[in-house]
């Protein structure tokens, strides 16, 4: 079809994942760890935007260092070099754990996935990876197609689909039948290997998996399941990747979301929190092994913006401020959440469960009498309490995630956010749940 005269209609501007059955909060100012629409009012951003904006809405250090990068010079061509380049590829190597040394720098975390995957691929010389279903990693095809969620798939694969990826269960009650976290770690482990044997561990180059999700509810693993997948990773010879793009730059609770299972990956891809989400900036951090693969052999494949300055001057400065109290004052206001929310599992009834860690958690509903949700929009139609939840909350000056599936809401607030910010985040809910439930 040609489009031969100009529609009447006004320019616009296409969200992401725009939903037209709902209206798009219009965002024109920040402050700390609030945010202001086109009428003036206020909103507690209880979701970091994307689970991004760590450092809150006006960090003037962050600003300063942009403002500089683009007075010196604003762009150079990442297939040469640049020194604030260099300098953040040298603190993030100081700042990973283990081995991880070499940084491959993208744009975003979509991106940085699929360049860790493309790096196994070559460095094993074994095509498939294995992901969690429930996962998000990205909305490229490449990205989608290790996704697990099945919304984002579905979109994708609706026109091309993509292959050299397998699934395995996420480590979650609903999914092995027991609540028992010794029990539920040694099953998921024990899936986890049966998997492994059955598609042929020759032919796995990496597993990729979040150490705490994201988007798909803040689940974290039993305590020694993480420690068991590093186990199985090792014995088959299967490279292990966390993906940090949510979970890593204090997020959790350390510089990465995997310090925490105090498991040390193949490599980390890291996006969002980097820069304070300033800027676009992400990337991929290796192993010394990896990097020599690529200096020795070479690799024709780059992007325009990868590691732009810009955005690298914002990562240095942004890393300075996760070292001057940030990731602390996550670890000493955590319990601020993890009690809040427990008395909400403890209060109402129609709370499933609530689980996560440092400033990253997820609040599960369910019908009590069944155990089962009250929609889960993979399968129904209708409305859906937790999407009215999530309105009303914003209605009273809250915002919140909608997880994937939106069975569950996401909590995941600015790291400067401080204790009395935190609790006014969860009354909210509170006070979303009774008028939305009860």
């Amino acid at each position: 079809m040609v489009v031969s005269e100009r529609s009447e209609q006004r320019p616009r501007e296409i969200t992401h994942w725009s939903d037209p059955h709902s209206e798009t909060t219009s965002i024109v100012e920040g402050s700390g760890v609030y945010v202001y629409d086109d009428d003036g009012d206020e909103y507690l951003d209880f979701c970091s935007q994307l689970y991004c904006s760590n450092l809150g809405h006006d960090n003037d250090e962050v600003a300063a260092a942009i403002a500089e990068q683009v007075g010196t010079i604003p762009y150079v061509s990442s297939a040469k070099r640049s020194p604030v380049r260099e300098e953040l590829a040298g603190r993030l190597a100081d700042i990973s754990p283990g081995r991880l040394s070499d940084t491959f720098f993208s744009i975003s975390g979509s991106e940085a996935n699929e360049m860790a995957v493309h790096l196994a691929r070559e460095y094993t010389n074994s095509s498939k990876v294995l992901t969690r279903w429930r996962s998000y990693h990205g909305g490229t095809y490449g990205a989608g197609s290790l996704t697990g969620d099945p919304s984002t798939r579905a979109a994708l694969e609706q026109h091309a689909q993509t292959t050299g990826t397998a699934r395995f269960l996420p480590p979650i009650p609903r999914a092995f039948g027991t609540d028992d976290p010794e029990e539920l770690a040694r099953l998921a482990a024990d899936h986890l290997e049966f998997v492994i044997r059955n598609e042929g561990p020759d032919s796995i180059a990496a597993i990729l998996t979040e150490p705490v999700a994201g988007t798909s509810g803040a689940f974290v693993g039993p305590a020694d399941y993480f420690q068991r997948v590093r186990d199985i990773c090792d014995e088959y010879d299967i490279l292990l990747i966390s993906d940090e793009v949510i979970a890593g730059f204090g997020r959790c609770g350390e510089w990465f979301g995997i310090e925490t299972e105090d498991v040390v990956p193949d490599m980390i891809t890291f996006a969002k929190g980097v820069t304070g989400a300033y800027v676009p900036l992400a990337g991929v951090i290796a192993p010394p092994e990896i990097g020599d693969m690529v200096a020795e052999e070479g690799m024709d494949l780059g992007q325009t913006f990868g590691g732009h300055p810009v955005g690298c001057a914002a990562g240095n400065a942004a890393i300075d401020a996760y070292a001057d109290g940030v990731i602390e004052n996550v670890q000493a206001n955590e319990p601020v959440l993890r009690d809040g929310l427990a008395d909400l599992e403890a209060e109402y009834d129609v709370v499933h469960d609530a689980h996560g860690r440092g400033f990253q958690w997820g609040v599960e509903f369910a019908d009590p009498e069944t155990g089962e949700p009250f929609h889960d929009p993979r399968t129904d139609d209708g409305d859906n309490p937790v999407d009215d939840l999530l309105g009303t909350c914003r209605e009273n000056g809250v915002m919140f995630g909608a997880g994937r599936p939106t069975i569950q809401v996401v909590l995941s607030p600015p790291l400067i956010a401080d204790a009395d910010e935190l609790r006014a985040g969860i009354d909210a809910l509170a006070d979303g749940i009774e008028t939305v439930f009860y």
